[in-house]
C-alpha cells in the first residue's frame, strides 16, 4: 500500500531516471575527461544500469519513509516475468548455433534479391527479422537483428548519423513488427486478453499496416546506408569459425521455441534455460561465449522499469482516460517516449467502458512510438546493449536515437492513421 508521499517521490525519481537516460552519453564523455573517477562515471553512463539504479534508490527511500517491510513487500509484489524472459531469450537467441542458422537463411535470401549482397543483408535485417518478431517475440527478434547488423552497419567507419538512422529504423520496426500476432509485442499482450484480441484480429487490424510501414522504413534506411556498407561476413565467419552440427542446432532451436512458447511462465522457461546452460557446457566446442553480461544488464534495466513504473499510475491513467481517440493516439505516441509502452497500454486496459476506436488508437500510438527512446519498448535495451560498441564513446545518445527514429515513427503513425 503506497501513500501520496511515496507516489510523489516515485514520480520524481522516475523523472530523474528519464533525464539520466538522456544524459548517459555525457557521463561517458566525463569518464574520459576525469580518468580518476572513470569507473563510477562509466557505470553511470551505462544506459542499461539507469533504471535499475534508481529503482534501488526508490526502494531504499521507501524503506526510510514507510519501513523496510513495506518497501520489500512492494518490490516483491512486482511481476518480473518480462525482465526474466528477455534475459533468457537474449542468451539463447545469441548462441552460435542459432545465429549461424539465421545468418545462413539471410545469406540465401540475400542472393535472391535484385540488389548487392550488403544492401540485401541490411534490408533483411531491418525488415524481415523485425517481422519475424511476431512469431518468435520482439526481444528475440531484436537480439537476432542487432547481431546480424552489428558487423555490417554498426562499424566505427560508418558515419554516426547513418548508424542512428539504422538504429531508429530497427527500433521502430521491431516495435510495430510484433503486431501481426497477439502475443509477441508487450504492449499488445497487455490488452489482448482483456479486450479479446486474438492473432487473426491483430493481423487484420494492425499487422498488414505494420508490415507495410516496416518495409518502407527498412527501404529508406537501406537507401541511406548504401554508400557505407561493405560485403557481409558469411555465416561461419560472423557467428563462429566452425560450422555447428545439425543435431546441436536442432537442440538449440527446440529450446528457443520452448522458451518463446512458455514466455509467460517463468518457472518453465527458466527450467529450459538451465537445460540450455548444461547443454552448452557439454558441447562447448560448438559455442561462443554466451552474452550473459549484456543480457543481465538488460534484465536489470527492465526490472528497474517495472519497479519505478509501478508507481506512476496515479498520473498516467487520468491522462490516458481523459483523451479523445485522435488525441489519445498522439498522447500515447508521446508518452511512450518517457515510459514503457506496455505499461501505457496496461493502464488503458483498466479503463472501464473505453471505446473500440480508443482501444485502437491507444495501442497504435504506443507501438508507433516504441522506437523513440531506449525505455519506450522493452526490447530496446537489448538493442542498445548489443550495438553501443559501434558508436562513438561506446554509448548511444538519446538525442541521436530520437532524431534517427523520427522518420520511421512518422511512417508508422501514418500507416496506422491513414490506411
Amino acid at each position: 500500500m503506497t501513500t501520496p508521499t511515496i507516489d510523489l517521490i516515485a514520480a520524481v525519481l522516475f523523472g530523474v531516471a528519464v533525464l539520466h537516460t538522456f544524459s548517459a552519453k555525457l557521463f561517458e564523455r566525463l569518464a574520459h575527461r576525469y580518468p580518476r573517477h572513470a569507473g563510477l562515471l562509466h557505470l553511470l553512463g551505462e544506459v542499461e544500469v539507469v533504471f535499475g539504479f534508481w529503482a534501488i534508490v526508490l526502494v531504499l527511500v521507501m524503506a526510510l519513509v514507510t519501513g523496510g517491510s513495506s518497501a520489500l513487500d512492494y518490490a516483491e509484489s512486482r511481476n518480473y516475468t518480462e525482465p526474466l524472459f528477455v534475459f533468457v531469450v537474449m542468451v539463447v537467441a545469441a548462441s552460435r548455433p542459432v545465429m549461424q542458422t539465421v545468418l545462413r537463411v539471410v545469406d540465401t535470401l540475400a542472393r535472391w534479391l535484385p540488389m548487392p549482397a550488403p544492401l540485401a543483408t541490411a534490408w533483411l535485417g531491418l525488415a524481415a527479422v523485425p517481422l519475424l518478431g511476431s512469431l518468435i517475440t520482439e526481444p528475440a527478434a531484436m537480439t537476432l537483428a542487432a547481431l546480424l547488423l552489428a558487423r555490417l552497419v554498426f562499424r566505427p567507419e560508418v558515419p554516426e548519423r547513418a548508424k542512428y538512422v539504422a538504429l531508429g529504423a530497427l527500433f521502430v520496426n521491431v516495435s510495430i513488427g510484433g503486431t501481426l500476432t497477439s502475443y509477441a509485442a508487450p504492449p499488445v499482450l497487455m490488452v489482448a486478453g482483456t479486450w479479446q484480441w486474438d492473432s487473426a484480429f491483430m493481423l487484420a487490424t494492425f499487422g498488414w499496416k505494420a508490415a507495410l510501414a516496416v518495409l518502407v522504413n527498412a527501404s529508406l534506411a537501406t537507401l541511406m546506408l548504401r554508400r557505407h556498407l561493405q560485403a557481409p561476413l558469411n555465416a561461419a565467419e560472423a557467428a563462429g569459425s566452425a560450422a555447428v552440427p545439425w543435431a546441436v542446432v536442432a537442440v538449440h532451436l527446440v529450446l528457443l521455441a520452448g522458451v518463446v512458447m512458455l514466455a509467460h511462465h517463468p518457472v518453465a522457461f527458466l527450467a529450459l534455460f538451465l537445460l540450455f546452460l548444461g547443454f552448452t557446457q557439454a558441447y562447448s566446442r560448438h559455442q561462443d561465449p554466451l552474452i550473459l553480461k549484456e543480457a543481465l544488464l538488460v534484465g536489470f534495466f527492465l526490472a528497474g522499469l517495472v519497479v519505478l513504473g509501478g508507481l506512476q499510475r496515479w498520473w498516467l491513467q487520468p491522462i490516458v482516460a481523459g483523451l479523445e481517440p485522435l488525441a489519445l493516439f498522439f498522447g500515447a505516441l508521446g508518452l511512450t517516449a518517457v515510459t514503457d509502452n506496455a505499461a501505457l497500454t496496461y493502464l488503458g486496459s483498466l479503463i472501464q467502458g473505453i471505446s473500440d476506436e480508443s482501444k485502437y488508437m491507444l495501442v497504435a500510438g504506443a507501438v508507433a512510438g516504441g522506437g523513440l527512446t531506449v525505455i519506450a519498448n522493452a526490447p530496446n535495451p537489448a538493442g542498445v546493449a548489443l550495438l553501443r560498441r559501434g558508436f562513438a564513446d561506446e554509448s548511444i545518445g538519446a538525442g541521436g536515437l530520437l532524431l534517427g527514429a523520427l522518420v520511421p515513427t512518422v511512417v508508422a503513425a501514418a500507416a496506422f492513421l491513414l490506411l
